[in-house]
């Protein structure tokens, strides 16, 4: 295996191909833009919905063959190689089948979903099967594989917040180009196929389809489906964390050990300790989650 990728062994994303096969009529996005260079495509995305929110509405896409300050949660930074991964934000203005928009309490559940949508549609396009590490990281054998993070766009005039979230997902690094010895990439699990370009439509895909049933029941996590399933219950199938013994690293230093048990109705998630008291941890609340017998590091 080489240590290094030329850009005509990482081919371009077609942005003029992806356009016509997800945006309206062939698919459900209302815009997907590409950019090759950029700070962060959460940041931009964010701002250009702010500033101009007519002009992105829902399921709006960007993306980008390289981010010179993606950041992952709590401000970590992110970075690769140009074109060795797939870096894309969607902007989401969550309303039900009625028109009325979601509860904000249901957002939490998005990032999630997002997660999800890509473990799913990984698996189906290159055989590799990862699993979710609560709250945001897709992961193969422990090892990350992608992260997910979600930020509030302010609402104008009294309207809802909108959402982005953002996907960086590995896939053409090489040992010498993992920005941690504990990542991992689509390209070193010899997966199926590293076409950047095939793994976002199905990415995209699969998020819009799980995006639209989650909207049709009004974000509700718990409510069944059309395939007979909830979405909390599929996120909780592909969720590696549940069952396990784990530290929450909290805020001010503050730790809780104990066995991850279930998500609660906003994908928290509830440990019992070794006490067998219950208690529930937030995404917010969160600096880091690790096996318990792993080391801070």
């Amino acid at each position: 295996m080489t240590n290094r990728y030329s850009n005509l062994e990482r081919p371009g994303l077609d942005a003029a191909a992806l356009s016509v096969a997800l945006c309206a009529p062939a698919g459900p996005y209302a815009r997907v833009e590409l950019v090759q260079e950029t700070g962060s495509t959460n940041d931009d995305l964010a701002g250009l919905a702010e500033l101009e929110p007519g002009q992105w509405p829902d399921l709006s896409v960007l993306t980008a063959e390289m981010q010179r300050a993606g950041r992952g949660r709590l401000g970590r930074s992110w970075v690769a190689p140009e074109r060795s991964s797939l870096i894309v934000s969607l902007l989401l203005r969550p309303v039900n089948a009625g028109g009325r928009p979601l509860p904000t309490e249901s957002y939490s559940w998005l990032s999630l979903l997002a997660a999800l949508a890509l473990a799913e549609s990984v698996e189906d396009r290159t055989e590799v099967s990862p699993q979710l590490k609560w709250p945001n990281d897709v992961i193969v054998d422990s090892r990350k594989l992608a992260g997910v993070l979600a930020r509030f766009v302010p609402g104008a005039n009294g309207s809802p917040p909108a959402l982005v979230v953002g996907v960086g997902l590995n896939v053409s690094l090489t040992d010498s180009e993992l920005p941690v010895p504990t990542a991992t990439s689509l390209l070193l699990e010899y997966a199926g196929t590293t076409d950047r370009n095939i793994l976002l439509k199905s990415f995209l895909r699969t998020f819009a389809a799980r995006y639209a049933a989650f909207c049709a029941v009004d974000g509700d996590a718990s409510a069944t489906l059309a395939d007979g399933s909830t979405l909390a219950e599929a996120v909780s199938g592909r969720m590696h964390t549940l069952g396990r013994a784990v530290r929450a690293e909290l805020p001010g230093g503050r730790e809780l050990t104990g066995h991850a048990l279930a998500l609660d109705e906003r994908g928290g998630l509830v440990m019992r300790d070794d006490d067998g008291g219950r208690h529930t941890v937030s995404v917010g609340d969160i600096v880091h989650l690790r096996p318990a017998d792993q080391d801070a590091g």
